[in-house]
C-alpha cells in the first residue's frame, strides 16, 4: 500500500517511526509496569507535530489528513501501544473541530497542540457502553449554566486531561429518544468534578482511563458544543474518524508482531536448525502478514475516502472490527511462534498480546461494527 502515499506521507511514516523506535522502547516496560502516563514523550510528540494532527493550522495544529493520522498510529503501535498513548492527547478535539463554536476552536484547540493541555471524551457509563443513546447523565439548565449529575466510565485521560467533551440529557423529554442528548464542554477544575484513576486494566496500562464523577457540576451554555439536541448524532459523526486512526493501532500492533516473529524464528534453534526454516512456522508468518495487509489497506481505504469528503460508516466499520480481530490474532500467534519466552515480561510480545484486545472493544465494539455493517448492507 505504500506506492499509494505521497512522497510527503512517506517522510511522516518515517519520520514517526523513527520518534517511536528512539523514545519508546528504553521506557515501555516499565511505563507498562508501574501504569504511569508518558509526559515527556507527549511533550516531544507535540513540539513534533504528532499529536492533534487533524487540527486545523489556523488554530495552531498541523493541518494534515486523516492517511498522515493513521500512518502516526499505526508506527507508534508498532512499537508500543502504552507509549503511543500520547496521540490520545487530543481525544475528542474532533468534536469541537468539526462541530464547536469559533471561540470554542480559539480557546481549547491551540493548547492540545503546543503540549499545555490534554483532553479527552467522556460518553461511556457505567451502564452504558454499547448503547449510547442509554446515556444517564443530566445536564439541567439553570440561568445562564448547565448543571450536570452523573458518572462517565473508563474515560481515556481522565485523571490527566483539563478538558474534557461530555455526551449529557438536556432534553430528556423529547419525543425521540436519540434527541434528548447535547455535547458540553466540562472543564476539570469545575467545582463538582472528580476523578478516580481506574489500575490493574489488561493491557495499554501507560494509557490513562478513569471513571469521572458530575455532582452538581455548573458550566456555562457557552459550553454547549453544536446543537442542542444534536449530542448523539455529533458523536456518531465523531466516531465516523476517530474508529479509523483505533483501526490503525490494530494494523500497528499486528505489524509490531509479526515483525518481533520474524526475528525470533530466524533465531531461535530447534532440532539443529532455525525455527524459520519449518514450513509450519512459515505458514504462520504469512497468515500473519496477509492479515495485516488486509488490515492496513481497509485502514488507508476509509481514511483517503474521509480526506476526500466522503464519510462511508460501512467501511469505517469494516476496518475496526477487522483490524481488531487481526491485532489480537496475529498478536496470539506471535506469541505461540515464542513459545514459553512469549509468555514472560522478557520478550515485548507479550505485552503487545495485552494490548491489542482494546482494539476489538473501545470506540464500539465488534459487535457493534458488525451490526453497523450489516445495516448498510441490508438498507441497500
Amino acid at each position: 500500500m505504500d506506492i499509494l502515499l505521497t512522497e510527503e506521507q512517506k517522510e511522516i511514516q518515517k519520520a514517526a517511526r523513527k520518534f517511536a523506535l528512539g523514545e519508546f522502547p528504553q521506557v515501555a516496560e516499565e511505563l507498562d509496569r508501574e501504569e504511569l502516563y508518558p509526559f515527556e514523550i507527549w511533550k516531544k510528540a507535540c513540539e513534533l507535530g504528532f499529536i492533534g494532527t487533524w487540527i486545523p493550522e489556523a488554530y495552531g495544529g498541523p493541518g494534515l489528513g486523516f492517511m498522515e493520522t493513521v500512518l502516526i498510529f499505526e508506527e507508534f503501535w508498532r512499537v508500543d501501544p502504552g507509549c503511543a498513548s500520547v496521540l490520545s492527547a487530543a481525544f475528542g478535539s474532533e468534536m469541537i473541530v468539526y462541530k464547536g463554536s469559533e471561540e470554542q476552536k480559539q480557546r481549547y484547540l491551540p493548547p492540545l497542540v503546543k503540549g499545555e493541555k490534554i483532553m479527552g471524551a467522556a460518553i461511556t457509563e457505567p451502564n452504558a457502553g454499547s448503547d449510547v443513546a442509554g446515556v444517564r447523565t443530566r445536564a439541567v439548565e439553570s440561568g445562564d449554566e448547565f448543571v450536570i449529575n452523573g458518572t462517565k466510565m473508563f474515560i481515556t485521560n481522565g485523571t490527566i486531561g483539563h478538558y474534557f467533551v461530555v455526551l449529557c440529557q438536556t432534553d430528556p423529554e423529547a419525543a425521540k429518544r436519540h434527541s434528548r442528548f447535547s455535547v458540553i464542554l466540562v472543564e476539570a477544575d469545575r467545582p463538582g468534578f472528580t476523578r478516580k484513576k481506574i489500575k490493574n486494566k489488561l493491557g495499554t496500562r501507560a494509557s490513562d482511563t478513569a471513571e469521572l464523577i458530575f455532582e452538581d457540576v455548573r458550566v456555562p451554555k457557552a459550553n454547549l458544543v453544536g446543537e442542542r439536541g444534536r449530542g448523539f448524532y455529533n458523536f456518531m459523526d465523531f466516531f465516523d474518524r476517530t474508529r479509523i486512526p483505533v483501526a490503525a493501532q490494530g494494523v500497528g500492533v499486528a505489524q509490531g508482531a509479526l515483525d518481533r516473529a520474524i526475528q525470533y524464528a530466524q533465531q531461535r534453534e530447534l532440532f539443529g536448525t532455525n525455527l524459520a526454516s519449518f514450513q509450519v512456522t512459515q505458514f504462520k508468518l504469512a497468515e500473519m502478514a496477509t492479515l495485516v495487509e488486509a488490515g492496513r489497506g481497509l485502514v488507508r481505504q476509509a481514511a483517503w475516502k474521509l480526506d476526500h469528503g466522503e464519510i462511508d460508516s460501512r467501511l469505517v466499520s469494516m476496518a475496526k472490527w477487522f483490524c481488531g480481530e487481526v491485532a489480537v490474532k496475529v498478536t496470539n500467534e506471535a506469541l505461540q511462534i515464542h513459545g514459553g519466552y512469549g509468555y514472560i515480561a522478557e520478550y515485548d510480545v507479550s505485552r503487545l498480546y495485552r494490548d491489542a484486545k482494546i482494539v476489538e472493544i473501545y470506540e464500539g465494539t465488534k459487535e457493534i461494527e458488525k451490526q453497523v455493517i450489516a445495516r448498510h448492507l441490508l438498507k441497500g
